[in-house]
Parts: structure tokens; C-alpha cells; sequence
């Protein structure tokens, strides 16, 4: 196995529909050194055939293993959990995207151009297509510097754009079960930028993210969006996910930095003190979003007790 052996985590349910034009965008890689592991969800269309039709030129390359069926986040955490899988590197994969030919490579650029002894983690921006495959628009463009601070209120990147060096997957294994998590993604931005680890977010788009209506998380954009996830923020979504997200860095808390434990610690603060205490906390924990409206929705969700 050479130093770039990439393993590329592939979760599938049902995704007869364009899974061949994934998998064809994954052997076009430039990058050639690569394992492709399918955890499938139990599919009743003809997912897997397709997949193994595609990889039969190379089927040594290509493994299959039956998923825990209870959700896309702990399928990821399952595989990112698979004893059998050896690699310097790990990329996460959805089932209906199309991957740009040197996604692989540019992430690896980056990776080798930062010490391997830390946990790091790159993702970035998305191409945005929809079912037949045509441009709508490209993800946001955020600014400001990835965090802990900012992990911890915002989810940044989609999972589909990552890929993790060994040391970051052998941090995001302390959970063996792999059912913990609702979303892998934003769990890996936190727990791996609060452990010290670096993370990279690359402005360039390496992926085609189709938009449609089975997309169980898609990218929605625009001001009908913006108001829906006002409306779930009010609902009290977001404060479920982030108990959820508190319970689990609870448990690994000594995995975090010293500087990022102290910030913890103030968050925890937000959400539970009296209100004049909250903002001082938020303050004091420097979190933050990624846009001007989206600080002021975390201001709202801080004055209301929905974070």
C-alpha cells in the first residue's frame, strides 16, 4: 500500500437511479490508488448490481458489506468503524453526486502540505446540479476561519466533500457502535476541530451535489429556505441537535484542547443560564456563524433558549 491509499466510504439505499454515474465519476479520478467499501442499507432495486457492473475491471478494489439500516449518519459511522478497512486516507461518499475527476487529488494536495500527526479533515464548497444533472448554482462561499467555535453552531460543509487522514478517523472511532450521531459530517467538524485537529475548506467546488427530491439532507438555498430553518430553530430542532452534540463531547472531553474545553464550557453556559449570563457566555466562547443573518438568527436562538 502506497503513503495516498484512499478508502472511499460509499452508503447506498435504493440508488439505482444515478449510483452509476457516482461510481463512473469515482474511477475517472485522477487519483488513481483507491478502495471503494459500499455500506448497503438493504436496497430492493438494483444498486449493487449496478456498482459491481461498473467496478468489474478492477472488482479487487471494490468491497460490499450490509449496513445497520437505521439512518444515512450511522451507515457513514459504521464503515468509519469497519475493522477490515486499512487506508491513509478516508473520503466520504453519497450516492447520487458526481465526483469532479481531481476531487481526490486536490484533497490529498492539501493533506500532505500539513503535518499527518494531527487529526485533519478537508471539505469544501459544492457544484450544485439537479436530477438531470444541470448547474443551479454553487454552495456558499464562507469566510471566516473554521473552528471549534464555529463547528459547534454550524454545520459547514457537506460530508460528501470530505476527506480525513487516519488520525482523524481513528479519533471519530470512540464511538464503536456508530449510533450516536445524527449527522457524520457535523460531528466531524466539531469533535475534530475541538481535539486541535485542522481543518481545511477548500473554495474550489470537486463535486457535482445533486439537488432532488429523495435527497434525504439536500443544500437548500434561498429566503423559503432561510425561513424554514427559522421555523425549525423555533421548533426547538436545533437545540436537539446540539443536546445531542453537548452529550457526546461530555463523553470526550478530555480529547478536547485545553483552550476548546474552556469553550465548551461556556457554551453549556449558554444554554442553560438566566438570560444576562447567556450572553455573556456566547460572548466569552466566541461562537459563531459563518454570515451576518445567520449571527443574528444565533443571536435570536441564544435570547430564546433554542440552542
Amino acid at each position: 500500500m502506497t503513503p495516498q491509499h484512499v478508502a472511499i466510504l460509499l452508503c447506498t439505499y435504493n440508488g439505482e437511479k444515478y449510483i452509476r454515474q457516482q461510481v463512473e465519476s469515482i474511477i475517472a479520478q485522477t487519483h488513481t490508488d483507491w478502495s471503494l467499501w459500499v455500506s448497503d442499507d438493504g436496497s430492493k432495486d438494483n444498486t449493487l448490481h449496478i456498482i459491481q457492473e461498473c467496478m468489474e475491471n478492477q472488482p479487487q478494489s471494490l468491497h460490499i458489506r450490509l449496513g445497520p439500516s437505521i439512518g444515512f449518519a450511522h451507515n457513514f459511522m459504521s464503515l468509519l468503524n469497519c475493522e477490515a478497512i486499512h487506508a491513509d486516507y478516508f473520503a466520504f461518499s453519497d450516492q447520487d453526486d458526481i465526483w469532479h475527476c481531481d476531487k481526490i487529488e486536490r484533497a490529498l494536495r492539501w493533506h500532505v502540505s500539513v503535518s499527518g500527526e494531527m487529526p485533519n479533515l478537508y471539505g469544501g464548497r459544492s457544484h450544485l446540479v439537479d436530477e438531470a444533472g444541470q448547474s443551479i448554482g454553487y454552495s456558499r462561499r464562507f469566510s471566516k476561519k473554521p473552528c471549534f467555535s464555529n463547528a459547534l453552531v454550524q454545520s459547514m460543509v457537506g460530508g460528501n466533500t470530505m476527506v480525513m487522514n487516519q488520525k482523524a478517523r481513528d479519533l471519530l472511532r470512540v464511538y464503536k457502535d456508530g449510533t450516536d450521531v445524527a449527522f457524520h459530517d457535523w460531528w466531524a467538524y466539531i469533535f475534530i476541530t475541538g481535539a486541535g485537529g485542522n481543518f481545511y475548506f477548500d473554495l474550489i467546488p470537486s463535486i457535482d451535489y445533486r439537488q432532488h427530491g429523495a435527497n434525504l439532507v439536500g443544500l437548500k438555498k434561498g429566503v423559503a429556505a432561510r425561513l424554514r430553518r427559522f421555523h425549525k430553530l423555533m421548533q426547538g430542532e436545533f437545540r436537539e441537535l446540539t443536546e445531542q452534540h453537548v452529550l457526546l463531547l461530555e463523553q470526550v472531553n478530555g480529547l478536547l484542547t485545553a483552550e476548546n474545553q474552556t469553550v465548551f464550557e461556556y457554551f453549556k453556559q449558554v444554554r442553560s443560564s438566566g438570560l444576562i449570563k447567556r450572553l455573556i457566555s456566547a460572548k466569552k466562547s466566541r461562537i459563531f456563524r459563518q454570515t451576518f443573518l445567520e449571527n443574528m438568527g444565533l443571536l435570536v436562538a441564544i435570547l430564546f433558549r433554542k440552542i
